[in-house]
């Protein structure tokens, strides 16, 4: 069955005249009955009698109406939803960000792409950097924001969109807050809180090892409000992306000899193609004014 059968089909049974019903469909007389009876023989029986004239519906169309005039609904609805959609009249944007990515810029992007596109529905999805890249490529994800030490898979197309630094992050009595910045090697046997969803730190401990530094690790929560609560209580020290700390009570210090950074980056599937959300998204966060901009102004 042909959605163009269950047209002719529909609009017929309405105007219960083949020349009429060809005509508002915009074919031929002969189109249109070709197609009614092709129909009839899928479905087994005539769904139209015609005598002297009088074109009124068989017992068999009288049952098909109701079924085929909800098909004829759904499809001319999901048409108009579909080019509602490309005009972006009515669009849903899920967006994959890393739970260890700052809330803030992520909000502040959001809120400008949608004053510019207020008849777009936006949904965030937050999750380590492993699923994010997970999701891209089975398709659950059009676009996320992911930023991990090692490189991306070369299937993904990569906008590098800001950089940050590691801090170091401290309770407002701790000795280290005397210090601005923060050498590593002062880190050496200091109770450490854990951000356990950390892409990051993972290589930088063994980075800091190689060189004789230790932490004692000595709280884990994948919550970056929990670990900065911690801090905050006095339990040990923190290390966080800088655009990632929310609590103003605790201490930022730069961390130096060495330093740590890494790029986020805005990632879809390389070649598949996107809705167009997806793209009014990616050129709002061309112009956004990322950190690295802020600092450049």
């Amino acid at each position: 069955m042909e959605m163009q059968q269950v047209r002719y089909f529909v609009t017929l049974a309405q105007a219960l005249n083949f020349t009429r019903a060809a005509e508002h469909c915009n074919v031929s007389q002969p189109a249109l009955t070709r197609a009614i009876q092709q129909l009839e023989h899928e479905l087994g029986g005539p769904l139209f009698h015609r005598e002297r004239g009088n074109t009124h519906l068989s017992e068999l169309g009288r049952m098909m109406l109701p079924y085929l005039e909800s098909i004829h609904a759904q499809t001319c609805a999901a048409k108009e939803h579909a080019k509602a959609v490309k005009k972006l009249e009515r669009a849903t944007l899920t967006i994959g960000t890393m739970c260890t990515i700052g809330p803030q810029l992520i909000a502040d992007l959001i809120i400008r792409f949608r004053a510019a596109h207020p008849e777009v529905e936006v949904a965030v999805i937050d999750a380590g950097a492993p699923e994010m890249v997970d999701k891209l490529e089975k398709g659950d994800l059009e676009i996320a924001v992911v930023g991990v030490p090692e490189e991306l898979p070369d299937t993904l197309h990569q906008l590098p969109i800001f950089q940050e630094d590691f801090v170091i992050l401290l309770p407002p009595n701790h000795r280290l807050c005397a210090h601005n910045p923060i050498r590593a090697a002062e880190l050496h046997d200091e109770p450490y809180v854990s951000r356990s969803n950390c892409e990051v730190f993972k290589p930088v401990r063994a980075d800091l090892n190689s060189r004789g530094i230790y932490m004692r690790q000595v709280f884990s929560s994948p919550r970056d409000d929990w670990v900065q609560g911690m801090i905050k209580a006095g339990l040990g020290l923190g290390f966080f992306p800088e655009f990632a700390v929310t609590d103003p009570d605790l201490i930022v210090r730069p961390l130096v000899e060495p330093g740590y950074s890494r790029t986020i980056y805005l990632a879809s599937v390389r070649g598949r193609p996107h809705s167009p959300a997806v793209g009014a998204f990616v050129q709002e966060a061309r112009r956004y004014p990322w950190p690295a901009q802020k600092k450049a102004a």
